[in-house]
C-alpha cells in the first residue's frame, strides 16, 4: 500500500472503534505507513487528517514503537494541527509518549525520545492547554506538561499559572483534571 491508497482507504475509516482497529492493523502489518500518516495529518484543513490522527493512535496504543522511527517527524507537524479531531488522538499520543519517558521502569522509549522532541512536546501541549480546544486535549496535556516539568523546571510555574487563571471558567471535567495536577505541584 502507498500514501495515495492509504488516502483513499481512510476515506471508509468512521469512528467506530471497529473501523479504527482494522485500519491500525493495516498499518502495523505495513509500518512504512506511518510516516504517509503523519504527512495525511500535516494537511490541516483536509477532513481525511483526523481519520488519519485516530489511525495513528490506535496504532501507537498497540505497537508504540512503530512511532519512534518517525519521532522527529511526528513532532514537527503537532504543533500545526488546530482541528479537534486531530488534536485529541495526538495529544494523547504525546501523554503517551511522555508518561513513557518518564517512567521508572527502563524502556525503548527513553533510548529514542531525545530533548528537541520533548521540547516539541511542550510546545504543543502549552499551545493546546491555552488554546481553544476541548477538554480532553487539555487533560492530557496537563498530564505531559507536569510530567515534562520534572525535567524543565520552567514548566511547573507556568504550568500552575494557567490553571489556575483558567480554573473558574473551565468545565467540570476540566477543573477535576486541574486540580489533581495542582495538588501535586503544591
Amino acid at each position: 500500500m502507498i500514501k495515495s491508497d492509504l488516502y483513499k482507504a481512510l476515506n471508509y475509516v468512521d469512528s467506530s472503534r471497529k473501523s479504527r482497529s482494522e485500519m491500525a492493523e493495516v498499518v502495523l502489518s505495513n509500518e512504512d505507513l506511518i510516516l504517509s500518516l503523519i504527512e495525511i495529518i500535516h494537511l490541516e484543513e483536509d477532513p481525511i487528517s483526523c481519520k488519519a490522527s485516530w489511525i495513528l493512535e490506535f496504532s501507537f496504543k498497540k505497537r508504540s514503537s512503530i512511532l519512534y522511527p518517525y519521532l522527529n517527524n511526528f513532532t514537527k507537524i503537532i504543533t500545526k494541527v488546530n482541528l479537534d479531531s486531530s488534536v485529541r488522538p495526538l495529544a494523547k499520543i504525546c501523554e503517551l509518549l511522555v508518561q513513557s519517558y518518564f517512567s521508572n521502569t527502563p524502556n525503548e522509549s527513553q533510548k529514542h525520545i531525545n530533548e528537541t522532541h520533548l521540547n516539541k512536546i511542550t510546545t504543543a501541549c502549552f499551545d493546546w492547554l491555552i488554546g481553544e480546544h476541548k477538554v480532553a486535549a487539555k487533560a492530557y496535556s496537563m498530564t505531559s506538561l507536569f510530567l515534562l516539568g520534572q525535567k524543565f523546571e520552567w514548566i511547573h510555574p507556568e504550568l500552575k499559572m494557567i490553571l489556575e487563571q483558567n480554573y473558574a471558567n473551565g468545565s467540570a471535567a476540566y477543573q477535576a483534571r486541574a486540580r489533581m495536577v495542582l495538588k501535586k505541584l503544591n
